[in-house]
């Protein structure tokens, strides 16, 4: 199903409904089709598709009570995305896992985002935020992605990592070819083999420093932390690429496109924007509703333990189900007024944009701490920030990308 109109959405039957459809996210044609089917069919069975059939979980509440019982929705059967995974190019991490491995795993990481850590790292993020900042051009046309969300997340990534600056966008690399769509002609690799030789690339890379690490008395870092775990530093060469993907992803796709996508939903609503200005203690409320609003992962993938009757429907061992983020996050039922962009909305961090449960994502707090530094230094220097065309987004039904946003700052 090609990306259609919003009126398809309402005359197009309901087993025509294919909601992996890339291009739907591609051309912000989706609302309408998850609207619907919030209301008429609210788990929903795709019996064909490209990546084969599966359900879609559409409703807030139906969301939280997957994600809860992994019992039966399990991360590890078959992974966290719609696509499959080539079983020879299969790279587990501790997202595709279920308890207790996965809470092994995710308990060596933590400490990097615990709040006394970030404390200490927010000096350091005010700096380089700072920094790029005061590097952009005035009256003159630039791209927001690459200028600044990119290279803030990036310079952070190369922080968490300890990873060599001056090599840093080589972690902007291999998080997008991470989550690739192959079919899209823009992506920066065109086959699974492609991407699984850049990410063994990668994970040779990073080999190279977790070994340097190991020998090392234990450090503060990721890859430190990695290689002292006890339940990481014997991981296999394809779960060692699998965690590194997911941490690089995690670290990059959330604040990046919510750097970029907040940005534009300020242009969309200049109400907001003179709120803000003349408020700017409602940055930290308007951060969650940013990172709501963009829901930067579009969906979670679970994979059916056994035979399970779940929202009217009997979901058989082995199906695939499909939580979208995206839906969940317009529900009405348990957003009041979900499809407006409000910067004092009550009760905005109520979102499903990092997940629910065990697999809620592990760097949220810092997610929001980076977002927030960021609004805070934008409102001490410009004014106004021009967008001066719509942004232009990646092809995929995974991460809610923007590719590039072109702004000018007056001054």
């Amino acid at each position: 199903m090609n990306a259609m109109p919003d009126r398809r959405a309402l005359q197009l039957p309901l087993d025509r409904f294919d909601m992996s459809d890339p291009a739907l996210y591609q051309n912000q044609s989706h609302f309408a089709y998850f609207d619907r089917l919030r209301r008429e069919d609210p788990v929903h069975w795709c019996a064909e598709s490209r990546f084969g059939p599966y359900w879609s979980v559409t409703r807030y509440k139906d969301i939280v009570a997957a994600e809860v019982n992994h019992q039966v929705f399990s991360s590890e059967l078959g992974g966290i995305q719609v696509l499959d995974q080539p079983k020879d190019m299969q790279r587990p991490s501790f997202i595709r896992m279920d308890p207790p491995k996965h809470d092994e795993q995710r308990k060596v990481v933590q400490p990097i985002v615990a709040p006394g850590n970030l404390a200490n790292m927010e000096p350091l993020i005010r700096e380089r935020t700072r920094m790029v900042l005061d590097g952009l051009p005035r009256n003159e046309e630039f791209d927001w992605v690459e200028r600044v969300s990119i290279e803030l997340t990036t310079l952070m990534l190369a922080t968490l990592f300890d990873f060599p600056i001056e090599e840093r966008r080589k972690l902007t690399f291999w998080s997008d070819v991470a989550i690739a769509d192959v079919t899209d002609p823009e992506a920066p690799v065109q086959s699974e083999e492609a991407r699984f030789a850049e990410l063994r690339v990668m994970a040779e890379t990073m080999g190279r420093l977790f070994d340097e690490r190991r020998e090392r008395p234990p450090g503060f870092d990721l890859l430190s932390m990695l290689a002292h775990g006890a339940a990481t530093r014997d991981m296999p060469l394809r779960e060692f690429m699998g965690n590194l993907a997911l941490l690089i992803v995690g670290g990059n796709d959330t604040t990046r496109n919510s750097m970029s996508g907040g940005l534009y939903a300020l242009h969309q609503n200049p109400a907001e924007w003179d709120k803000l200005r003349a408020d700017p203690g409602l940055i930290p409320n308007m951060v969650s509703e940013m990172i709501r609003w963009v829901t930067p992962v579009i969906h979670m993938r679970r994979t059916a333990s056994r035979d399970f009757a779940f929202g009217g429907k009997q979901i058989r061992e082995g199906d695939k189900v499909c939580l979208w983020y995206a839906s969940g996050n317009r529900d009405p039922d348990a957003i009041e007024d979900p499809d407006r962009f409000r910067i004092d909305r009550p009760r905005a961090r109520q979102h499903l944009s990092f997940g629910f449960g065990v697999h809620r994502c592990v760097g949220n707090r810092l997610a929001e701490l980076q977002l927030r530094i960021l609004w805070e230094e934008i409102l001490a220097r410009f004014p106004q920030i021009e967008v001066l065309a719509p942004p232009k987004r990646i092809y995929s039904n995974f991460i809610q990308g923007i590719r590039s946003l072109p702004v000018r700052i007056p001054g």
